[in-house]
């Protein structure tokens, strides 16, 4: 059941573009190793899941960041519905794909 879905904005604050791009990367190739269920957007990446699963992979991404860059800035939507389910990706986004 998808009860969460998570947006995220990971940026190493100070850092070069191309530095930026490689703390960047190293995130979305974790989030990839831990979920098939996210998709990368221009600004942010969005996961969703299980609130309960879904929230150890956030706080293990930020960590990956700061490994490479000690002041990192994250900017975090989430979506959770208790009883429930929320909108995924697809129904967000399927009608706008071109």
């Amino acid at each position: 059941m998808v009860n969460c879905s998570i947006a995220l904005q990971i940026l190493p604050l100070g850092a070069t573009q191309e530095a930026t791009l490689e703390v960047v990367d190293s995130v979305i190739a974790f989030i990839a190793s831990k979920t098939d269920n996210y998709e990368v957007a221009a600004f942010e990446t969005t996961i969703q899941g299980d609130y309960d699963t879904l929230m150890p992979i956030l706080k293990e991404a930020i960590e990956v960041a700061s490994q490479t860059h000690h002041k990192i800035f994250t900017n975090v939507k989430i979506s959770y519905d208790t009883k429930g389910s929320v909108l995924t990706i697809e129904d967000k986004t399927t009608k706008h794909r071109h």
